[in-house]
């Protein structure tokens, strides 16, 4: 049988070309694309997470557990590391002062779970003290977060703020993450080094900082004006709001602006550490001045 006449290799062909003209449809938005499924390491659909005590946290992670080591405000209470971790923390296991359990990986799984990244090392350990408004008064730029949720993306706003050398991110009680593991691993050992402030009122709250001469100035997307034309003062305080919703009506009333990015491009909108790290530059420049 010729080639011409091989069944076979007609079909291949004709699946071939089936697949070229749903794929351009894709392209053209006609059909929907079909969304990939998320690989699960083996065993997380089988474990559930320990009951944590009310002061028990597992940090994890090479640079979280080596930040939370270095900080002596951390009251930490055992490590558990594999030796190749312990090599790569590079620290004294002896003069640490809490227990070392050598542990394999698999052992670090059991407690934090299959999909947890902690690279063989878990600190546990107790959350940080409580912070107040109060030792802000030397910080002339702060951070304010209005019922940002994601503990990956405060993780990464945590982050900047350290970069740009912010006093505090402060967050509300409700509807923000409180410490974890998850949020102690996005923000990669900022947690030890900015204070994080949860309050129950976030109105009284910037209140309280006007009172402490900050200047507080609401991302919005609709902003009047772009935020370096906003900013003003010896003190600011930023306030973004959640992903979608963005500030809350009574947030928006209660800041002295409300300001925009300037974004020339097709997209207007950015993750909110996106948008974080470029208002905290530019206040930054600011207060240069």
């Amino acid at each position: 049988m010729s080639k011409d006449k091989d069944p076979s290799a007609r079909d291949t062909h004709y699946a071939t070309l089936r697949r070229a003209h749903r794929d351009a449809k894709r392209e053209r938005g006609e059909i929907p694309t079909p969304q990939k499924q998320k690989r699960k390491r083996p065993g997380a659909e089988d474990w559930k997470p320990p009951a944590l005590e009310a002061n028990q946290v597992f940090l994890y992670g090479l640079h979280t557990v080596r930040a939370a080591l270095e900080n002596p405000e951390r009251k930490n209470i055992q490590l558990s590391v594999t030796q190749n971790a312990l090599a790569r923390l590079e620290i004294d296991a002896e003069a640490l002062g809490i227990p070392v359990q050598m542990v394999a990986p698999q052992d670090i799984d059991k407690v934090l779970g299959p999909e947890a990244i902690h690279q063989g090392v878990m600190l546990e350990t107790r959350p940080l003290p409580v912070r107040r408004l109060e030792a802000l008064k030397q910080s002339p730029l702060l951070l304010v977060l209005d019922q940002v949720t994601d503990p990956h993306n405060v993780g990464a706003v945590m982050r900047s703020a350290v970069a740009f050398d912010a006093g505090a991110v402060i967050t509300t009680m409700r509807h923000s993450p409180t410490e974890s593991g998850v949020l102690a691993k996005s923000a990669s050992g900022a947690l030890e080094m900015i204070p994080y402030i949860q309050i129950t009122n976030l109105a009284e709250t910037l209140g309280e900082l006007h009172e402490l001469g900050f200047h507080t100035v609401g991302l919005d997307s609709e902003g009047p004006a772009p935020l370096e034309q906003s900013l003003s003062g010896e003190k600011v305080a930023l306030v973004l709001g959640a992903e979608g919703k963005g500030l809350r009506q009574k947030t928006r009333d209660t800041v002295k602006t409300l300001a925009r990015l300037d974004m020339p491009g097709r997209i207007k909108s950015l993750n909110v550490s996106n948008a974080a790290a470029i208002a905290l530059y530019a206040t930054r420049q600011h207060l240069k001045r």
